[in-house]
């Protein structure tokens, strides 16, 4: 079906803010997910730290940093089940990840 140049302009126009409104409207409930996950493990750890449970993560960090030579930190997990930190590092182009235990800060684990 023939149509203007304008009529056509402003389908195509039309089409392409729904699309970019739904791709935004994705993006953003997903972190919003991961957020609320996100605070509740800082929240555990903070609890067990509170409780003597774990050291300060301050600290834990501080003898991993020693331990994997220069790789840079770039973030961590913390499981309240079994009081355990695992730290994510990059090193030479790999991802490392190093398993601490909270209570003692001992390293229990490298993996690249």
């Amino acid at each position: 079906m023939p149509c203007s140049y304008a009529i056509c302009m402003i389908m195509k126009w039309k089409s392409l803010a729904a699309s970019l409104t739904a791709v935004t409207a994705l993006a953003l409930t997903v972190p919003v997910a991961d957020a609320g996950n996100r605070r509740d493990e800082q929240d555990a750890a903070r609890r067990a730290m509170l409780e003597g449970q774990v050291m300060p993560f301050a600290m834990i960090k501080r003898r991993v940093d020693a331990a994997v030579g220069g790789a840079t930190y770039v973030g961590s997990e913390f499981d309240p089940s079994s009081n355990r930190y695992r730290l994510k590092y990059v090193k030479d182009g790999k991802v490392m990840w190093v398993d601490a235990d909270g209570r003692t800060g001992d390293i229990i684990g490298m993996a690249r």
